[in-house]
């Protein structure tokens, strides 16, 4: 199962590494800080980055949250399991199923989507948001992220994700969005491959 370990925000990479050295061995399978790949806009041209998907909170496969609680009263930062009332409460099989759908163990990042404005909404034409326009609560094109509404441990989080909205198309217009998209992308490929020649 996994859990929500709540830390210090900006501190996520290093408890990471410090719950693992001080977990009982057998007890925790993996903790991660789950991360967003997009792009961040860097003298003019855009640049692959990755970001917190959650900031202040980790989440560490385990089946035993109560020893692991323990293991973690041993750090001297602030470090806890999350609960809901007195019980540690696991992610909902929703959750891990979508984080894990797009992250595997050892590269937990979810990979940037791909987009077109058509009107007022969002087509996505590839990745983990293809589909899954619903989720998208907001949109910062010039971040590059949209962002989500999620409930986690019953505590409602919004949280980022890469996309790129490539074209703003009026709503009467009937196009390939996924042509649109690849071309647009392909473009600016060959612009960056231009830049750094």
């Amino acid at each position: 199962m996994w859990y929500v370990v709540q830390v210090t925000s900006g501190s996520e990479d290093k408890m990471a590494e410090l719950i693992q050295s001080v977990a009982t061995p057998g007890v925790l399978q993996e903790c991660f800080l789950p991360k967003y790949a997009t792009e961040m806009k860097v003298r003019g041209a855009f640049r692959p980055c990755e970001r917190p998907l959650f900031t202040g909170y980790l989440f560490a496969v385990t089946r035993d949250p109560v020893r692991l609680a323990r293991d973690l009263a041993k750090i001297p930062e602030f470090a806890r399991v999350l609960k809901v009332g007195e019980r540690y409460a696991p992610l909902s099989r929703e959750e891990e199923a979508w984080l894990g759908a797009f992250t595997k163990v050892g590269d937990r990042t979810v990979p940037m989507s791909y987009g077109v404005a058509v009107g007022e909404k969002i087509v996505v034409t590839e990745g983990p948001l293809k589909g899954r326009e619903a989720m998208i609560a907001d949109v910062d094109r010039r971040k590059s992220v949209a962002y989500l509404n999620f409930e986690i441990c019953g505590r409602p989080v919004t949280t980022r994700v890469g996309l790129g909205v490539v074209a703003r198309l009026p709503e009467n217009v009937r196009a390939d969005y996924e042509r649109v998209v690849a071309d647009r992308r392909a473009r600016a490929q060959a612009r960056r491959a231009t830049e750094l020649a």
